[in-house]
């Protein structure tokens, strides 16, 4: 049983100004995007299996359960999985989720080597030359649109790495929406490929929708390409505990930054992060999680069958919340709500997925 208030950590919440300000605007959207990828990539396997793909329906039935549809964002290995493309058509035939591209570069074809181990070091896409990029990113779509039958316009970067030559490629093949950004948080490390190249720093990057400067990707432009950053928020409440050591203790109970991605111990950060987004009235709530994360041993975080079953315990009582406080979209349906609006075609009111939303 759920609690009759949904914000079980913020009783506040329930009523006031601050959500009544909120519903003037209707309610925002709830996207849920999964990267949709082999079995626990994290641990850099040789061969890389595909068995999460038959985890995946349980996941999509609750979603379907609460009225809300998943971006699954798809990477060669799955593309090429049967029992994924036999579950990927379903999804789209009964228009209940939408199938995107995402792109892990060391085995992506044409698989060319740049590291001394691609399967050991991982390299990011944007540390691979321009031409192959785009060779990369022309073959998978194409794999895609083939497969699937739908030209793919939604996109997440492998390793959360962008950079303008990426976004230029994207743009090329017909890319309409990314989700890559995340707000606050920098990937930068040393090269894995030894070409001087790092992952991304988001630190100054928007943390709402904006259209992508291709120039400057941190800025708004006038490109046709809407980047909607993942929805985290900072919290600074242990930042003052030293040493480190005490400090990375405290953040596992409760983290700096705070996604809307479960880890089995965030069910609280969870709840507060949508309340976070209702109360500044964003247009949207951006969730993730890993394909693989939803199968027993198929990632580093739900290890166990009880690891699995404490993640379906908190996602039921996020996607109730969400179910009554927002409107279920693929990234795909909000791209073409939000492009309505930069275009002046929406007034007073919109039409979207059943509901009648005002335009802030």
């Amino acid at each position: 049983m759920f609690r009759s208030n949904p914000f079980p950590f913020e009783p506040s919440l329930a009523s006031g100004a601050e959500l009544q300000k909120t519903q003037r605007f209707g309610p925002p959207f709830f996207l849920i995007t999964i990267d949709t990828e082999g079995d626990n990539i994290w641990s850099a396997p040789r061969e890389i299996t595909t068995r999460n793909s038959q985890f995946l329906k349980r996941f999509q039935d609750l979603c379907e359960e609460f009225a809300l549809k998943p971006t699954y964002l798809v990477n060669y290995e799955m593309a090429m999985c049967p029992e994924f493309r036999r579950f990927g058509r379903d999804v789209l035939l009964r228009n209940v989720g939408e199938i995107g591209m995402h792109l892990h570069g060391w085995n992506a074809p044409p698989v060319e080597p740049i590291a001394p181990d691609d399967y050991h070091f991982l390299p990011f896409l944007i540390e691979y030359s321009a031409p192959l990029m785009r060779a990369k990113i022309a073959y998978q779509t194409k794999l895609l649109a083939d497969i699937f039958s739908v030209q793919p316009i939604s996109h997440r970067a492998g390793r959360w790495a962008l950079d303008s030559r990426y976004v230029e490629l994207l743009l090329e093949h017909g890319y309409g929406v990314d989700c890559s950004v995340t707000p606050g948080i920098s990937w930068r490390m040393p090269s894995t490929a030894s070409l001087g190249c790092k992952g991304t720093d988001y630190r100054k990057f928007p943390s709402d929708p904006y259209w992508i400067d291709p120039a400057d990707i941190s800025r708004p432009g006038k490109s046709a390409l809407l980047e909607v950053p993942m929805t985290i928020y900072r919290d600074t409440t242990f930042s003052w505990v030293r040493p480190r050591m005490l400090r990375c203790a405290a953040n596992r109970v409760w983290p700096d930054n705070s996604w809307l991605r479960p880890t089995r111990r965030n069910l609280r950060q969870l709840l507060m992060v949508v309340r976070q987004v209702l109360s500044q009235r964003k247009t949207y709530a951006e969730f993730m999680l890993h394909s693989s994360e939803f199968m027993p041993g198929g990632s580093r975080t739900f290890k166990t069958k009880e690891d699995i079953e404490k993640l379906y315990s908190d996602l039921k009582q996020l996607f109730s919340v969400a179910s009554q406080r927002f409107t279920g979209a693929t990234l795909k349906e909000f791209s073409e709500w939000y492009r309505k609006q930069a275009c002046g075609e929406v007034r007073d009111e919109c039409s979207y997925s059943g509901q009648t939303l005002a335009a802030s």
